[in-house]
């Protein structure tokens, strides 16, 4: 059996565990800079706000039922998570993260247990740990667990936990679950089918293995094992580098000047190199891009992107630093003003497969290796940016937050205070 412990709204529960007084209440987080809705609670869900909403659309519904703003507190939603999964670990003998709110626990091998109270005993002692609700799906396979997960957000009765394992269930479960919501169901994929006249995942399980092969290929073919309970998708306890690796920010307003822009590009590759070496990955391409405002229609809509390419990977950030900032200046466009901007790494390797160039310079590799190591710990002694590049600025980049709760969790400052009378 597997389970997947799901939090609900996850970023506005956080918000929730330090106010209380907000139970009950609408409550939405905001992106960076304040530009979209990005979590919602079930109140704010029920007055129509939609994920990815822009804000200054929703204003006027914000205002009208009050509801609670919060801009992003990545700080305090990676901790909890954190914390979260601290207690997950309780129940399991490995759990898979799969994201900031979510994480597979694998029960293989545990038996004799009622997994029904199991799954609603994981879902209490996170609600009595952290304070975060959560909903806990078991089934024979992790898509069907995922669908259990959802049951338990949708029907209040079963107390945050589900377990859905007799095939007669599983197909009652299937014949109403839409085929759009289904784990592995892209959304270019889900118009096609519904165009065959699947709407189900039970729809889905009905059509013969090669038309889903022919349609989806080997990932489709597994979800179409996984949907009848044939366990077809590995667990992955252990750490796998990522495919790709982006730093990215909107700002809170235009930038028109390129000198800016490179700064911000320049903090946003160092961060990436960063990331790169603490996964002990290289990365073998990376590519700047750069957008205007979507939504100022009457103005000049420029989409830049370059790609920069590299002999044999690399994770310096005086290289990747450099090379962003010469593709900045290359897809750059006077007289247009830039909103957001971003750097992503792709084909990333583990830096033991590194193939070096017969022309390379060990010694120079070596050197760029100490100087990194050096700045690495630095940064890390004494906080991060403490050594910089120039062309890096010396301010921080500027961000819209003005709605952002304290970090209640990592910061000494900020620690809340009690008054016992």
């Amino acid at each position: 059996m597997f389970a997947l412990a799901d939090c609900n709204n996850f970023f506005a529960s956080c918000e929730r565990v330090f106010r209380p007084d907000l139970q009950g209440k609408p409550v939405i987080v905001l992106s960076s800079n304040d530009g979209c809705a990005v979590a919602r609670s079930n109140e704010a869900k029920a007055l129509g706000i939609k994920m990815g909403d822009p804000f200054f659309k929703i204003r006027h519904i914000v205002a009208k039922h009050n509801v609670a703003v919060f801009s992003g507190n990545m700080a305090l939603y990676g901790d909890m998570s954190q914390r979260v999964r601290w207690v997950l670990e309780e129940f399991a003998p490995s759990i898979e993260v799969y994201s900031i709110d979510e994480a597979f626990l694998d029960l293989r091998g545990v038996q004799n247990i009622d997994f029904d109270q199991y799954a609603k005993e994981i879902s209490q002692r996170c609600w009595k740990m952290t304070s975060i609700p959560v909903s806990v799906g078991i089934a024979p396979t992790k898509t069907l667990a995922k669908i259990a997960s959802k049951l338990c957000k949708q029907y209040p009765k079963l107390r945050g936990g589900c377990y859905m394992h007799r095939p007669q269930d599983i197909e009652k479960v299937l014949r109403n679950y839409p085929i759009e919501d289904v784990w592995g169901i892209g959304r270019r994929s889900a118009p096609r089918l519904k165009a065959m006249g699947v709407k189900t995942a039970f729809d889905y399980t009905q059509l013969s293995e090669e038309a889903v092969r022919n349609m989806s290929g080997i990932t489709g073919v597994r979800t179409w094992k996984e949907l009848q309970g044939i366990p077809c998708i590995e667990f992955e306890d252990g750490f796998e580098a990522k495919q790709s690796i982006c730093v990215s920010r909107s700002f809170s307003s235009e930038i028109y000047d390129i000198k800016k822009l490179e700064e911000q590009i320049a903090n946003f590759a160092s961060s990436l190199a960063e990331k790169l070496r603490k996964e002990n990955s290289v990365a073998c391409e990376v590519c700047v891009f750069a957008y205007t405002n979507r939504f100022k229609e009457s103005e000049p809509q420029v989409h830049g992107n370059q790609l920069v390419q590299f002999e044999s990977g690399t994770n310096d950030h005086r290289t990747i630093i450099t090379n962003a900032v010469a593709a900045t200046r290359e897809l750059f466009r006077r007289g247009v003003g830039y909103k957001k901007a971003g750097v992503v790494a792709t084909k990333i390797i583990p830096v033991q497969n590194r193939m070096h160039s017969l022309f390379d310079d060990k010694a120079s590799i070596e050197k760029e290796q100490r100087l990194t190591s050096v700045v690495d710990a630095v940064n890390r002694t004494f906080g991060k940016s403490t050594i910089k590049f120039a062309v890096q600025g010396s301010g921080k980049i500027k961000t819209s937050s003005e709605n952002q709760s304290p970090h209640y969790t990592t910061l000494w400052s900020d620690i809340p205070e009690v008054t016992v009378k």
